[in-house]
């Protein structure tokens, strides 16, 4: 007992001295105007419940570029389209690094194969090639078109089948799903959700949504990076049991496809045509190429 009083007690008297070196060093750095903060927490409190309004007020006393600690991190926010330009467009290659959430370090090196989380290196150069020139181009976009329109029309018969039998339609749940299939269509030519189960969006709604809530909540561990090891919120946790089994059905979707390669002798076979993990499994395996099964799934994800 007396030894962690002690570790207190130091912990105690540190916090002043970083909190003094960091205004000094704040004073003497190049950084944009901006509130001072509180010791330790920095300016978090004043964040409160809705960020954007308050980023908003900030910025109208400090300006479209100002200065934020958060915690221990220092973060400068943009305000204005004048600005955002110079930051995302005129100096985009100085601004291309990228902060990792801890949220993201799990054990399946995600963060290595995402094109959210990736540094702009080799690998993330490739992987945003391959999505540009194979995914986003009009051509494919157009190409899908009719997916797109049958999956629309597939909602709207379901919605008039349970008007005219007089039953209750969860109409978040079946938008939710009807989105789920045409990506998932647009990725690897398959639904992902069955438009009439009872649920229809069950399991992926339970695994997109609770990975969208954990990277959305507000985690100690990137304000105060000396938490991390101990992911005090467990969102960390949290996630890596998400990303797991959002995995386990990729690698499933992954296998038959690798399935029906060998029983056609040739990829592209049994209607999936030339889709977007076609071309990521072509690019599997090859020495030059960045891509394997993990970046896959992170691209896929």
């Amino acid at each position: 007992m007396g030894d962690f009083s002690n570790l207190i007690m130091w912990f105690c008297l540190l916090l002043p001295c970083v909190y003094l070196f960091r205004i000094i060093s704040r004073k003497t750095s190049n950084l944009p105007p901006g509130p001072v903060g509180f010791p330790v927490v920095g300016s978090l409190f004043q964040l409160g419940d809705m960020p954007n309004e308050s980023l908003a007020r900030l910025s109208e006393l400090y300006g479209p570029l100002m200065a934020l600690r958060l915690g221990f991190r220092t973060t400068v926010v943009v305000s204005s389209p004048e600005m955002a330009r110079e930051v995302l467009h005129t100096h985009d290659h100085a601004f291309a690094g990228r902060i990792l959430m801890d949220v993201a370090n799990n054990q399946f090196d995600y963060p290595k194969y995402s094109l959210v989380f990736n540094q702009n290196e080799a690998k993330w150069r490739e992987l945003r090639r391959i999505c540009i020139s194979e995914l986003f181009t009009p051509k494919r976009l157009d190409a899908l078109r009719a997916v797109r329109e049958q999956k629309v029309r597939a909602l709207l018969q379901h919605i008039r089948t349970a008007f005219a039998a007089r039953r209750p339609v969860d109409i978040g749940d079946r938008v939710f799903a009807t989105v789920l299939n045409t990506v998932s269509n647009t990725l690897f030519s398959q639904d992902v959700v069955d438009l009439g189960s009872e649920s229809a969006a069950g399991e992926f709604k339970s695994i997109v949504w609770g990975m969208l809530e954990a990277g959305a909540k507000p985690n100690l561990a990137d304000f105060f990076p000396a938490l991390r090891p101990f992911d005090p919120q467990g969102i960390r946790r949290q996630n890596d049991v998400l990303v797991k089994r959002l995995y386990a059905v990729f690698d499933e979707v992954i296998e038959r496809r690798l399935e029906s390669f060998g029983a056609t002798e040739g990829r592209g076979s049994g209607g999936e045509g030339d889709d977007f993990l076609n071309v990521l499994l072509e690019l599997d395996g090859k020495a030059e190429s960045e891509v394997n099964r993990l970046a896959i799934n992170a691209v896929l994800g």
